[in-house]
């Protein structure tokens, strides 16, 4: 009921998540990223210990493949798990337990994982990949171009409800975290267009939480 992407951008060291699923309020229970760490989805009858636990273990210097070593060791109920990371270094690594629900697969290449499961087919993870790759541009940008390559490419069996993009630069909180938690229309869409208005204003968001002396003002009333 779920397929995303765990990304890095080289130029910059930020890293992504972006998810959808026919399930509410997906990226509230499946994205995590830390800055100058990793990102990490934890998806399919979801425990959302394992996100942090991925983040913890690469924090401490387990590599990605390393750090799902480790998740599969100490996870309860593992069969039933998919979680994917991306390390400081752009390396990949992916769990998908065999109790994973209907069509599941994934793919992976250096700075870029994608998993999902009640799959339209099972390209959908590698069409993911490929919109990734073949992309440019800031890594938002590159997130949603992934994810709606997924969608081109069939997506879930049924049709999606939420969706989310997380991503994380260097500061110790996410510098975007959009999400829509339900909605009949397409919530990769809605996402993309809160982004397209968001992505000018990053920066400054950044900018007021650590100096806003310089922050600038976008002319909402009282905002001067």
């Amino acid at each position: 009921m779920t397929f995303s992407l765990v990304a890095r951008c080289p130029d910059t060291g930020m890293f992504g998540v972006a998810i959808s699923s026919s399930s509410p309020a997906v990226a509230a229970r499946c994205s995590y990223a830390r800055a100058g760490v990793g990102a990490v989805a934890s998806q399919n009858v979801t425990d959302p210990t394992l996100g942090p636990l991925a983040l913890d273990l690469m924090e401490h210097g387990l590599d990605a493949e390393a750090a799902i070593a480790e998740v599969q060791r100490r996870g309860r109920f593992i069969e039933y798990r998919q979680v994917l990371a991306v390390d400081r270094n752009g390396r990949t690594a992916i769990h998908s337990g065999p109790n994973s629900l209907g069509i599941w697969t994934q793919a992976q290449a250096e700075n870029v994982a994608s998993g999902g499961n009640l799959l339209a087919n099972d390209g959908v993870p590698l069409a993911i990949v490929e919109g990734f790759l073949s992309s440019s541009g800031h890594l938002g940008d590159r997130l949603i171009a992934a994810m709606r390559a997924g969608l081109v490419a069939g997506g879930e069996a049924g049709p999606v409800h939420s969706a989310g993009m997380k991503i994380v630069d260097k500061v110790s909180w996410p510098v975007a975290d959009l999400r829509c938690d339900w909605t009949e229309d397409c919530p990769i869409e809605a996402v993309a267009t809160a982004w397209e208005i968001y992505k000018p204003q990053l920066d400054a968001y950044v900018q007021r939480a650590l100096d806003p002396r310089d922050a600038p003002s976008y002319g909402v009333p009282g905002d001067e």
